[in-house]
């Protein structure tokens, strides 16, 4: 781990040899471009509006609707967005992106029932023999030589043996055995109109699922059409009232088989909510027509476990209403077309979870009321004060982690800043800078890989601060030792065991000494309990780092200013993280 800092280190040194090499020149002010900061509901709201699509304007427009959808500050409570909102799926919309299109059926399945046009193969044999194809006729039969018309419109294709037996025993009652079977059946079209995208007339089978219709429509039109109120008619009279709702949630869909001349009419959607928040997935959902209330909108909304309550924005009238419920209460509430429901998990927990690493007894995870203080955690942590350095506990927090981060991309930031954005008087001078300016941006590439520890140093001099904790935290008991390691730019870095009245140096010595890029002014020592304190200033102790920095030679004072702050930034926020 030790090599990777000494990478940086030396990338650091070949950065500012080139500067040292050249005089400096009037810098510009490049600016800085904040990283997007991405909302708590923006990876879903991205998921539910950025569909994929193989063409470019299908691209652009998922861009579009993802950059609209970025959570704004309101006075109550979180506040949408219209494009967030208004580019939401509606619930059902995946049924039509072709996965039925490719499947039309055969029509020969037991429920299929005969109509004109279909073929019947027919064999008989023992007292009488016959092998025949036979249509059934506009009138609904087949014509069986010597036995005659039978009719078969209407039956099923699991009842067309026994019909057809039943008719050739009236004139053969022995000894002669029937075979049927339906090799095929005859196309029909089927009207597809109201609000789907290509209304028109499609081909299928009697036996065809309206799926597959309105699949090949393209689908319900998602502004306007309905997934709820779908009817089939037949020579102008509705014989089923379809709802896709019901295949959606409980793999439902009934209606009578269909016929030539059928029409299948999607009407316009019913009232719509928006649906956000807590839940799996973000969608419009549409609601029969009456009175609505919050229970019909949970049985069918995906919402996450801990929802605890839901916020309603809407009009009544011509009036902007906003209400804030539990989710009990919710189910009572009364809702109306184009509520935006926003499901979420607002109870505040009144526990901590801390964990442990290290040298300790019994377990790593601990569940501790709000306010409890590190001292009060370890009073209930068995250690073996052999083993363990309790002088030097460190606790690891995320926030601190953050906050380091956030100092190390700032200070190269303005490193780049300064830097790159200098001018050139010359070609010769503009050459020599290109150089540089590669030197920089991998230093600068190797630096921001570094992932600060998040340390926070709770003891000095054998005093343990005695801090709230937050939930999340990671407390260290680290293992009692009697190593001292050196590392950074020495010859040879390593661990030696750690010998009272030793000074630095001879440690440093012990190491190979320094290396032709140390900085001898700049020496830190790294403790235990996660201190970074300058060499000169405190006495080895067991279990000490020793870090020497590279030497910053150049004329440049900002930058060197600047390389030298995020070599101290690296030494200090990844100690742990790259075992220095």
């Amino acid at each position: 781990m030790t090599r990777g800092f000494n990478t940086v280190a030396r990338i650091a040194y070949l950065v500012i040899l080139f500067v040292a090499l050249v005089p400096v020149g009037h810098s510009q002010s490049l600016g800085d471009i904040p990283e997007s900061q991405r909302e708590r509901f923006l990876p879903q709201i991205e998921a539910a509006v950025g569909k994929q699509s193989t063409s470019s304007q299908a691209d652009a427009a998922v861009q579009k609707r993802q950059a609209g959808a970025q959570r704004t500050a309101g006075t109550y409570g979180p506040v949408f967005g219209k494009n967030q909102t208004a580019d939401l799926a509606p619930f059902g919309a995946e049924l039509f992106e072709g996965g039925f299109r490719g499947l039309r059926s055969d029509g020969l399945n037991p429920d299929y029932r005969v109509l004109p046009g279909d073929q019947v193969t027919l064999r008989l044999w023992g007292a009488t023999e016959m092998d025949q194809m036979l249509p059934v006729d506009a009138q609904g039969n087949i014509f069986i030589p010597a036995i005659g018309p039978v009719q078969v419109q209407g039956v099923s294709h699991s009842q067309l043996d026994a019909v057809v037996k039943n008719a050739v025993r009236k004139v053969y009652p022995n000894n002669v055995s029937v075979y049927t079977n339906l090799q095929g059946v005859q196309p029909i079209s089927v009207f597809v109109t109201g609000y789907v995208n290509k209304p028109g007339r499609y081909v299928g089978v009697p036996s065809d699922s309206i799926l597959y219709l309105l699949d090949q429509a393209s689908g319900i039109d998602e502004q306007q059409g309905s997934y709820r109120n779908i009817k089939l008619s037949r020579n102008g009279d509705v014989i089923a009232n379809i709802d896709l709702y019901d295949f959606l949630t409980e793999g439902k869909l009934d209606h009578p088989q269909l016929q030539e001349g059928d029409t299948l009419l999607v009407e316009k959607r019913g009232p719509a909510l928006t649906v956000m928040g807590d839940v799996s997935k973000p969608n419009t959902f549409e609601l029969p027509s009456g009175p609505l209330t919050g229970a019909m909108l949970t049985d069918m909304a995906p919402l996450l476990p801990g929802v605890s309550h839901v916020l309603i924005r809407g009009k009544r009238g011509v009036a902007p209403h906003s209400e804030y419920v539990a989710l009990k209460q919710f189910e009572a509430a009364h809702l109306a077309d184009g509520d935006e429901i926003l499901f979420l998990a607002d109870q505040r927990s009144e526990n901590l979870v801390v964990q442990l690493e290290g040298a300790y007894l019994g377990r790593s995870y601990y569940v501790v009321p709000k306010g409890a203080t590190l001292h009060e955690l370890l009073n209930e942590v068995a250690v073996n004060a052999q083993e363990t350095a309790w002088e030097s506990i460190s606790l690891r927090r995320e926030s601190v982690a953050e906050r380091q981060k956030e100092a190390l991309n700032n200070s190269l930031r303005r490193l780049e800043t300064t830097y790159l954005g200098a001018s050139s008087s010359t070609a010769e001078e503009s050459a020599i800078r290109v150089q540089e300016a590669q030197l920089i941006s991998k230093f600068v590439e190797e630096a921001r890989k570094v992932e600060p520890n998040g340390r926070l140093v709770v003891a000095h001099e054998g005093k343990l601060v005695d801090v709230r904790l937050q939930d999340g935290d990671v407390i260290t008991l680290p293992q009692r030792t009697d190593a001292i390691l050196t590392s950074g730019e020495v010859y040879i870095p390593q661990s030696l065991v750690y010998v009272p009245g030793r000074s630095v140096a001879d440690y440093i010595q012990a190491a190979g000494g320094f290396s032709q890029h140390a900085n001898e002014d700049h020496i830190l020592i790294a403790r235990q309990n996660g201190e970074v304190r300058d060499a000169r200033n405190v006495d080895l102790l067991p279990g000490d780092q020793i870090l020497v920095l590279p030497k910053v030679e150049t004329k440049n004072l900002q930058i060197a200013s600047t390389v030298t702050q995020i070599l101290y930034q690296i030494a200090v926020a990844t100690k742990v993280a790259l075992d220095l």
